[in-house]
């Protein structure tokens, strides 16, 4: 027991908290800070440490202010909030599904999102390039594509209950179906909404504004306290669906459950960053390397790697090709894809 800290809210709730899960996830918030200091003072013009924290408090220059407020606080932020959601829709399709190979982009998820942004995008837009209704509309259009195909892969593999292996085939074809449809709606749509209909869907937090975190913050901050309170339920789902039942769990009910938070947060994600790939694969599963299996510590641990993850792509696509801006999805999917096939070959 020396491994555990007791903590007790009140007279009726306590638990245990693993001493080496809170290490980690120290660290690994004290990494996403720095990132989040690095990414504010990187640039064409750079800022020092110094100037960042004056300007912070208020006491910089209108130029550091300009730059710091206007164009690379926003989009960082963006950044943060959309890797740490990814993350935690990842680790609950992978706490859900028991597989870790199971994420948003897998399941098709995040390819819903996209097809329906592109379909916005294309189906909206005159003869003079513009879009015949507001812009504003486009993240509603992101969720609702997302829970529409997370509500057809549900459908399509439920038969006597859903079997988790059945979802991630049907999850797999569907996003194959998903990716056929964005193509056909680019190819046949305005060329100059194509450009930006792909940038758009590899993923990416540029032109990042203040509004966007507005909206994004609250839809974040409730979905991952609601994914927090969640704990376990989904610690029970990874017992296996004779254990959970026996447990007197209703064990579909709370799948269904899971799967729509899944969908929220990936929804959430998608509509303001773009179709960021990978980050729900692989950041629960090195999550789960670091602080065990149990949900208490790796929903925490999944969403800052998260959040580290795409802050640290989108100063890569920042820095490396100055000064051209390469989208943050492009790193994500350059270290994800050999990351993913690593994992298939470690299941075999």
């Amino acid at each position: 027991m020396k491994k555990y800290i007791s903590l007790r809210i009140g007279k009726s709730i306590s638990f245990l908290v693993d001493k080496k899960a809170i290490t980690i996830s120290l660290i690994l918030l004290a990494v996403s800070v720095v990132i989040f200091l690095v990414s504010i003072g990187s640039g064409e013009m750079y800022i020092s440490p110094l100037e960042i924290a004056k300007t912070l408090f208020g006491n910089g220059s209108d130029m550091n202010e300009v730059v710091i407020y206007t164009f690379r606080l926003p989009r960082i932020l963006v950044a943060l909030l959309a890797g740490m959601l990814l993350a935690a829709a990842g680790a609950i399709l992978q706490g859900m599904i028991r597989n870790p190979l199971a994420s948003p982009d897998v399941l098709g998820i995040t390819g819903g999102a996209a097809a329906a942004v592109v379909a916005f995008l294309t189906l909206f837009s005159d003869e003079n390039h513009s879009l015949t209704i507001s812009i504003h509309w486009l993240p509603f259009a992101a969720f609702l594509g997302a829970t529409i195909t997370a509500l057809l892969v549900y459908v399509l593999s439920w038969k006597n209950g859903m079997a988790p292996l059945r979802l991630v085939l049907i999850g797999v074809g569907i996003s194959a179906l998903m990716q056929a449809c964005t193509t056909l709606l680019m190819i046949t749509g305005p060329i100059y909404r194509a450009s930006q209909a792909n940038v758009w869907i590899t993923g990416s937090v540029y032109g990042a504004s203040w509004k966007h975190v507005t909206l994004l913050a609250p839809w974040a901050l409730i979905l991952l306290a609601i994914s927090f309170l969640s704990v376990r339920k989904m610690n029970i789902q990874e017992l296996g669906d004779e254990l959970a039942i026996g447990a007197g769990v209703s064990l579909q009910k709370q799948r269904f459950f899971l799967l729509l938070l899944s969908t929220a947060l990936t929804g959430g994600a998608v509509a303001f960053a773009g179709g960021i790939g990978f980050v729900g694969l692989m950041a629960p599963h090195m999550a789960r390397r670091l602080v065990g299996s149990s949900f208490g510590a790796l929903l925490p641990a999944s969403a800052l790697l998260g959040a580290i993850f795409v802050m640290a792509a989108d100063l890569a696509g920042r820095m490396l090709f100055a000064p051209m801006e390469i989208p943050a999805g492009v790193f994500t999917a350059a270290v994800g894809a050999p990351y993913f096939v690593y994992l298939l070959y470690k299941s075999r």
